[in-house]
């Protein structure tokens, strides 16, 4: 069984998870000033999150796994991990809604559009226009 390293990103790794990203899910295209936390295993980079910062609150954006791990449980560790960050401050994400019961899982309930911060809900009803089905969530940190 391998074992995996979940950790922040190194900022010189960088480049590496962008090429992840452009492999396995080329939309998610990271950027500098995101938060990334990465999955190592004994092969190298497994898979990655990211978080946006904003003035009031963050974004849980991006998840991925490598395709071959993807079921394995690997994505609850990971969640698991980045608990502490999603309690900092509010959070949200914007879930594939086949995804949205293994957000539930970790602390995340769907929420209205009038919930979400107002730049969050442009973006959310244009992603939604273009045709992708996505429910916004907020993180609700464990009593």
């Amino acid at each position: 069984m391998d074992h995996y390293h979940i950790h922040p990103l190194e900022p010189l790794r960088f480049p590496l998870v962008a090429r992840f990203y452009k492999t396995y899910y080329p939309p998610g295209k990271p950027k500098k000033d995101e938060h990334i936390w990465v999955v190592d295993g004994s092969c190298g980079l497994c898979g990655a999150v990211r978080f946006q910062p904003r003035q009031d609150y963050q974004l849980l954006t991006g998840m991925l796994l490598h395709p071959h791990l993807r079921g394995t449980g690997l994505s609850h560790q990971l969640l698991d991990a980045v608990q502490p960050v999603l309690a900092q401050r509010p959070s949200f994400c914007l879930a594939f809604r086949p995804l949205t019961a293994l957000y539930a899982q970790h602390g995340f309930s769907s929420v209205d559009t009038q919930a979400l911060p107002e730049e969050l809900a442009a973006r959310y009803q244009s992603y939604c226009h273009s045709g992708k089905d996505l429910v916004a969530m907020k993180y609700t940190p464990k009593a």
